[in-house]
């Protein structure tokens, strides 16, 4: 079992834009929030969801930090476990699991109960909340409709953490009721032709994606990322 240390050094890895601001992957991050900001000068994107074509590609990070970069330009960000199935926000952020999405959409408690405040000025966290056996219904469901109209009048971005498009639908479901679409591949383990799928299934679900990040492409003996526009 990990102890305290080991917890804490893993979640400074990952918020590497909380922790280590001035970093060259932190700037990275920035880049990315700039060209999400100019993808789309006449619409603003309000809603967005980060995904990847197939599991271990980085999406989760990236939308973390994605998510506190926001934050830290003075928006008022709501990040969301939309990732029923293997969620891990809580975990990133230090919060439990008890109650979160899954309890909104079912119900059992309000929106403002669930959504948990975190330690970053401007951002707040509702993780997934206890695994459902129907995920992809309940993120098309209407009250997933309610849950955004309300978040909307809360915040100025609510970016979502999905599965992976080549896994389950999920991503999908909820492509064409979000904004914007964010599509992670890592360089030397996503496929091209996985990426390609990825894209062609997102398309046909109506989604608009607007860029795409490459992860853990090394430039200069750093990490880093990158964002492609269409």
């Amino acid at each position: 079992m990990r102890n305290n240390k080991q917890k804490k050094m893993e979640t400074q890895r990952k918020l590497v834009t909380q922790h280590d601001p001035k970093s060259p992957i932190s700037e990275q991050y920035r880049t990315i929030r700039t060209n999400i900001q100019f993808s789309s000068i006449d619409e603003e994107l309000q809603t967005l969801i980060v995904t990847s074509a197939g599991p271990g590609e980085g999406k989760s990070t990236t939308t973390a930090n994605m998510a506190v970069v926001f934050a830290q330009q003075g928006k008022k960000v709501l990040l969301v476990d939309g990732d029923l199935r293997k969620p891990t926000v809580h975990y990133t952020f230090s919060f439990t699991n008890t109650f979160g999405l899954t309890s909104v959409l079912s119900k059992q408690i309000s929106f403002q109960e669930a959504v948990k405040t975190s330690q970053i000025e401007n951002l707040d966290i509702l993780p997934s909340g206890p695994l459902p056996p129907n995920p992809a219904e309940l993120l098309s469901s209407r009250s997933m409709m309610e849950l955004l109209r309300i978040a909307k009048e809360q915040y100025d971005i609510i970016i979502f953490d999905t599965p992976p498009v080549l896994v389950v639908t999920d991503a999908q479901v909820m492509s064409n009721m979000c904004d914007g679409v964010i599509l992670v591949v890592s360089s030397g383990r996503t496929e091209k032709d996985a990426a390609v799928k990825a894209k062609e299934l997102l398309t046909a679900a109506k989604a608009k994606i607007v860029g795409v990040v490459l992860n853990n492409k090394e430039e200069s003996k750093t990490a880093s990322y990158y964002y492609y526009g269409k």
